[in-house]
């Protein structure tokens, strides 16, 4: 049975929100959202439709504003926008079940209307509409939505195709992809093909994905491994994949990663001071999720890129959550791995192959008493901080002048959480 799915995206969403709560129109209004406090290199999060109109580039930095123009800055406010998504969210449950939702952001989500269209005696566009009439006279947000055969072409309808519709909703099966998508360029407006793959690809001589399908799958298996999969099928507006296998897939490997890009360049010393915390965080993550981990990653990014990456991984004997032991491990391998004459400006911490901490290990030089005793006095700070805030209680580094955990803590997602 052929499907039909719509992919949902509120329009220009974090400018949006600003500009309800302040009773103006995004689509007649100059607005941004960005920290300034973060100097004219600060990307902004979103700008409204209007600013879009008028040349501004989504995802700009304050700098590349043109000099003259005038425009309300709006300071990031994570909180109240995941507090509109959850409306939205909430309004979609009035016309879909949430097995046939699939959230693909805080701004986008993915649908399937299948079983719906009958139900309501609506086409694909007509249930869309309603759906995204509701949104914008409930919440004031304005969307746009891309409706397909599978869930490729609905977004890949979102991402080209509505842009360009009045109504804000474009349409594609695969003959229309085919006469439609097959030759736009640039090939990187296509979903999941950013610049790497483009440069690739452009190796052979393709730059749209009709010159994909021209090449012998053999080279793209060599040049891609089991990602040319994908890359095959999408150049042919094919994707088997369904909501409902999402949903239901469950993956073999797990992990717990953290990472952030510092403020400013730390030297050696401090970033030492902020992977200490990241440690910290992480395995009161494990403790809290009781899990445990038998392996550790970790990458460090330099200014302006004035070096390639450093980092690694490590393979541990046994499964644990042990503060005492990862904390040894994870700053044993930052020691040999990391470059002291550069400075430093991403940090990333990952706990591999987590498991249940039924699982844990046990050896022979194991303190079984001292292991309990670490455990309890995490599981007490873990309770501290749910009840009263993650910055309840600190650690004495967390007050150092360079230290980012109390800062990270009244974040969401990276940016300003009130």
């Amino acid at each position: 049975m052929e499907r039909t799915y719509v992919c949902i995206d509120l329009k220009s969403f974090y400018a949006s929100v600003e500009c309800v709560e302040r009773g103006l129109d995004p689509f007649k209004t100059n607005l941004v959202v960005a920290d300034p406090s973060r100097g004219n290199g600060a990307i902004c999060l979103a700008i409204t439709p209007y600013m879009k109109s008028l040349g501004v580039h989504n995802r700009c930095r304050i700098f590349e504003i043109p000099k003259g123009m005038e425009y309300i800055t709006a300071l990031p406010r994570m909180k109240k926008y995941i507090e509109y998504s959850a409306d939205i969210y909430s309004i979609y449950l009035k016309y879909i079940s949430p097995e046939d939702i699939l959230v693909y952001s805080i701004d986008e989500c993915f649908i399937d209307l299948t079983s719906y269209l009958k139900l309501y005696n609506l086409n694909a566009k007509e249930l869309t509409k309603m759906i995204i009439d509701d949104v914008i006279n409930t919440t004031g947000i304005c969307a746009t939505a891309g409706i397909g055969t599978n869930l490729f072409l609905a977004k890949v309808a979102l991402d080209i195709t509505a842009k360009h519709s009045p109504d804000f909703m474009g349409y594609l099966d695969e003959d229309l992809f085919k006469e439609q998508i097959w030759h736009h360029q640039p090939i990187t407006d296509i979903w999941n093909i950013g610049r790497g793959i483009a440069n690739r690809l452009a190796k052979y001589g393709a730059f749209d994905l009709y010159d994909v399908t021209q090449i012998d799958e053999k080279i793209l298996y060599k040049e891609f491994g089991v990602n040319a999969e994908f890359l095959i099928d999408h150049a042919h507006g094919i994707e088997p994949c369904t909501i409902e296998e999402i949903h239901n897939y469950k993956s073999k490997n797990h992990s717990l990663f953290n990472s952030q890009i510092l403020f400013e360049d730390y030297n050696y010393s401090d970033a030492l001071l902020v992977m200490k915390e990241m440690i910290e965080v992480n395995v009161l993550e494990l403790v809290d999720k009781c899990l445990v981990t038998n392996s550790i990653s970790i990458s460090i990014g330099y200014s302006k890129d004035a070096i390639k990456p450093t980092g690694g991984s490590m393979k541990l004997s046994i499964y644990t959550n042990s503060y005492k032991l990862l904390n040894e491990y994870v700053l044993d391998l930052f020691k040999r791995t990391t470059n002291r004459e550069f400075p430093i400006r991403r940090i990333g911490i990952s706990f591999n192959n987590v498991i249940n901490e039924e699982f844990a290990s046990l050896t022979l030089f194991t303190d079984l008493e001292e292991e309990k005793k670490e455990n309890e006095i995490q599981k007490t700070i873990l309770s501290i901080k749910k009840k009263y805030g993650k910055n309840a209680i600190v650690k004495g580094m967390d007050l150092q002048e360079k230290a980012t955990t109390m800062k990270r803590n009244k974040l969401v997602g990276g940016h300003n959480g009130e």
